[in-house]
């Protein structure tokens, strides 16, 4: 008599959400304030000015741009708005922080923009291990999104979960 092997992970009716799916997949491209820096120490608001108008805004086109200082300096607020506008119309998205702050502020942004209604009354298993950092607060925010609607979140593989929520 033969048995047949039944994979009950793929008859589990679970909803799989890989928070990589959401991690930004474009490079992006730094603009460092301290580059226009007045001897490493301050911001001269007459050459910054000067400094943007002539910028070559080609290696900020469609781009994921970072604005940061990593200068200890201090820098006016209205500088990084004045840098803003200038790689706002050119850059895909201009975002403040460094590369790795603003990989987890757009991961952030991405799971925040999940459509919700694709989870209604499911079993969703929150995919763990990966190759990316996603980091704790991209878990926080997955789990908020889904918590009103999801039946029930469970953190880890399919094959072997960790119960989060269930709807009672």
């Amino acid at each position: 008599m033969e048995e047949t092997i039944i994979n009950k992970v793929s008859e589990s009716l679970l909803v799989t959400l890989d928070l990589e799916e959401f991690y930004p997949k474009d490079n992006i491209v730094l603009f460092d304030m301290k580059d226009y820096l007045f001897m490493g120490l301050i911001l001269k608001e007459k050459d910054f000015r000067e400094a943007l108008k002539n910028l070559d805004l080609e290696k900020y086109t469609n781009k994921l741009v970072a604005v940061t200082c990593s200068a200890d300096a201090v820098i006016p607020m209205w500088a990084y708005m004045l840098a803003a506008t200038y790689l706002q119309p050119v850059a895909k998205e201009v975002v403040f922080g460094n590369e790795e702050e603003v990989k987890k502020q757009l991961l952030l942004k991405n799971i925040s923009q999940l459509p919700v209604t694709d989870f209604v009354d499911k079993r969703v298993v929150i995919k763990g291990c990966g190759e990316l950092p996603i980091g704790e607060a991209a878990y926080l925010e997955a789990t908020n999104k889904l918590r009103p609607v999801a039946k029930s979140i469970m953190y880890g593989e399919p094959c072997s979960t960790v119960p989060i929520y269930k709807k009672k």
